[in-house]
């Protein structure tokens, strides 16, 4: 879905795809229509831009590459709602454009170009309504209307993991596990 013009009253947005809900016919179809070769040029500050989005609804789950069945760096709160007061994106949706070159919308591009890849301050006032219209088209009418009294929303650093930081840690992770099975059952402890 391409960003809208200005003055519109939902958000673009990005990462809304069929495989990553129970609901068939998600805002951005399937991603495997999206999934390119190589990405942008940018492809890196594009992600970073996306993991310093504001954080909107935490979600507590947990959540696995739709693609390739792997974990990854998002997969905790994988479906938690990220914005930059313009487009709404779920916290999952960097790892997609870094693993696999998820095609982006032109304008969203170009807009994160034009903010030099800084994450702008939301004015609550201005996002509110968009935020309101936005919700029920993602699935989340609950979330409707907005509830915080905060006056603006300021870009905070968030600590998120690197992919090569993942990465490392999973491969650490998998060295130090001890030969053998952990999904054989155990016998039952006599008591």
């Amino acid at each position: 879905m391409e960003r809208l013009v200005e003055g519109d009253a939902v958000l673009g947005l990005l990462g809304f795809y069929d495989e990553l809900d129970n609901r068939c016919g998600q805002p951005n179809g399937s991603i495997r229509d999206g999934v390119q070769p190589v990405g942008e040029p940018d492809e890196m500050d594009l992600v970073a831009y996306l993991d310093a989005g504001h954080a909107l609804i935490d979600v507590m789950e947990g959540g696995r590459d739709v693609i390739t069945g792997s974990a990854h760096r998002h997969s905790a709160g994988c479906s938690s709602l990220v914005t930059d007061g313009s487009w709404l994106w779920r916290q999952d949706f960097p790892h997609y454009v870094e693993t696999h070159h998820v095609s982006l919308p032109g304008a969203f591009i170009e807009h994160v170009r034009s903010l030099n890849y800084q994450m702008p301050t939301i004015i609550v006032a201005q996002f509110a309504p968009h935020y309101d219209e936005t919700m029920p088209l993602v699935g989340w009418a609950s979330a409707v209307p907005w509830r915080s009294t905060a006056t603006t929303l300021v870009p905070e650093p968030r600590a998120v993991t690197s992919k090569t930081q993942f990465d490392a840690a999973t491969l650490a992770q998998e060295r130090n596990r001890p030969h053998g099975s952990w999904a054989r059952p155990r016998k039952p402890r006599r008591t």
